[in-house]
């Protein structure tokens, strides 16, 4: 592993795909922002980036036999969850469906996959001083949650969990990942409700995942659908 910081620049995601097309980016690689001027998150949302917080990417390469490149978002939303436990081990903690980490019921992370030929970059933000303003959404960082540490302690302890989870999926496959993230997450039977493609929005019973890391709800109707994209809101 090899973590390099640099005091500013648009976005990690950006800076590390530049560098995996060039085909300089070693898996193991580390590349965290003091602060950024253009992060992004999932649907092209922009990531707010104060100074204090922590933008990070790294670097997944995807060798035969490997799952599917998008379930390295529940490996990232492990990592992550582990990472934040040992500096908030009574904070109540649950994984949100598909890759957020949400700690006192709020925000307080965002993860973002970007494919580059055989490699896959994993951005990872995490609310460590502050917690932006976010429309509609309670956010929250771990110094509000009590915790005292800066962004460079948080990512040397992030990557070394992210590590030993890509190891796992990689040895023990897809089915133990979504086994140990639905330990995690909220639990089935719980209310969700997201939008369709139209916008509309659909509530139903979280009924577990599919094989492949879907969401499966379950409608008042009985019907159960499969989500395989988009955002969720539980309870």
């Amino acid at each position: 592993m090899f973590v390099e910081t640099v005091a500013e620049t648009a976005s990690t995601n950006a800076d590390v795909k530049a560098l995996a097309l060039a085909g300089s980016a070693p898996e193991g690689f580390w590349l965290r922002a003091e602060t950024q001027t253009g992060g992004v998150g999932r649907r092209g949302r922009k990531w707010e980036s104060p100074q204090g917080n922590l933008f990070c990417s790294t670097i997944v390469d995807l060798r035969p036999g490997n799952p599917e490149p998008s379930s390295l978002s529940f490996v990232a939303g492990l990592a992550v969850h582990a990472t934040l436990r040992n500096f908030l081990p009574d904070a109540p903690m649950l994984l949100k469906w598909p890759n957020d980490v949400l700690v006192s019921d709020a925000k307080i992370c965002g993860v973002l996959l970007e494919r580059v030929k055989e490699q896959v970059v994993v951005g990872i933000g995490v609310n460590i001083a502050q917690a932006p303003q976010v429309e509609g959404r309670a956010v929250t960082s771990l110094k509000q949650e009590g915790a005292i540490t800066d962004a460079a302690a948080f990512l040397d302890r992030l990557s070394k969990e992210f590590e030993a989870w890509v190891t796992l999926w990689r040895e023990a496959g897809l089915a133990r990942i979504l086994k140990e993230w639905q330990m995690l997450a909220h639990p089935v039977g719980m209310t969700v409700t997201t939008s369709d493609i139209g916008g509309d929005k659909i509530s139903g019973k979280f009924a577990g995942l599919t094989a492949d890391g879907a969401l499966r709800l379950r409608k008042a109707d009985g019907t159960l659908i499969e989500i395989r994209a988009g955002d969720i809101s539980i309870g």
